[in-house]
Order: structure tokens, then sequence, then C-alpha cells
């Protein structure tokens, strides 16, 4: 073991949920939205660190929910959200039933004022969840 563990708050689950920092907690809040609306089971994955970050959790998760999606504040060019997004793509093929999804903030510069239009809230989050869900 490399010494760097996330944190799994929540389980068992149909869809993998990372994140890490303040985005939990929205995570959080629609992993429970999800179970009380869609019967749903989320499995929220806390990274704590991303620089190492714990990959064998998130792969162990992924290799069961067969679905997943990445949040952080960042935007979406450029984000670490892509390089889970690869890894994942390289180490869990075989197991994803839908594509790896990302929630973000936008590509775009913002006024500070306007952060909790930028920032990824539980109803953008929600959504992808539900995408993940009835994806074909």
């Amino acid at each position: 073991s490399s010494g760097i563990n996330a944190e799994w708050p929540l389980r068992p689950g149909d869809v993998t949920m990372i994140g890490w920092g303040t985005v939990v907690h929205v995570l959080l809040e629609v992993a429970q939205m999800a179970h009380e609306q869609m019967g749903v089971n989320c499995e929220v994955i806390d990274l704590q660190t991303i620089m190492p970050y714990d990959s064998a959790t998130i792969e162990k998760s992924v290799k069961k929910t067969g679905k997943c999606m990445v949040v952080h504040e960042a935007p979406l060019t450029q984000g670490f959200g892509a390089e889970i997004a690869a890894r994942l793509q390289e180490e869990c093929f075989l197991h994803l039933e839908a594509p790896i999804q990302r929630v973000t903030g936008w590509d775009t510069p913002f006024a500070y004022i306007y952060e909790p239009f930028y920032l990824p809230d539980k109803w953008r989050c929600y959504e992808t969840v539900k995408k993940l869900v009835e994806y074909m």
C-alpha cells in the first residue's frame, strides 16, 4: 500500500462519486437524494489528497459499480478530474457501463460574487447521477 488512503463514507453503490474538499459535502447530499428519490446507492469517495491520490480505492469502487463521476471546483479543461478519468479509462475500461462523467466549474473566468453559479451544486451532480443510471 502507498500509505495514501481515500475515505469511503458510504457503501455499497450503483454509482461511484469521487470528490475532494468542499464538494464532498455536496456529494453526500446527492447520494442521499439519489437513494431517496431513485433508489440508487452511491459510493462517495473523498480523496483527501490529490497528489498522490488513492487510485486503488477508486478503481475498486468503479470496477464494482461500472459507473463513475468525478466532481471538483476547478474548470473542466485541465482540471484534475481529467487525470482521474484517464486513469480509470486505462485501468477499468472493461468494467465501465457508462462514460465517465465530470461535474466541474465552468471553463470561464468569473467574479467571486458569482461563485454559487460557478461551482458544482447538488442539482448538477444529481442530474449526472440520473444520466449515469439511465445510460444504455
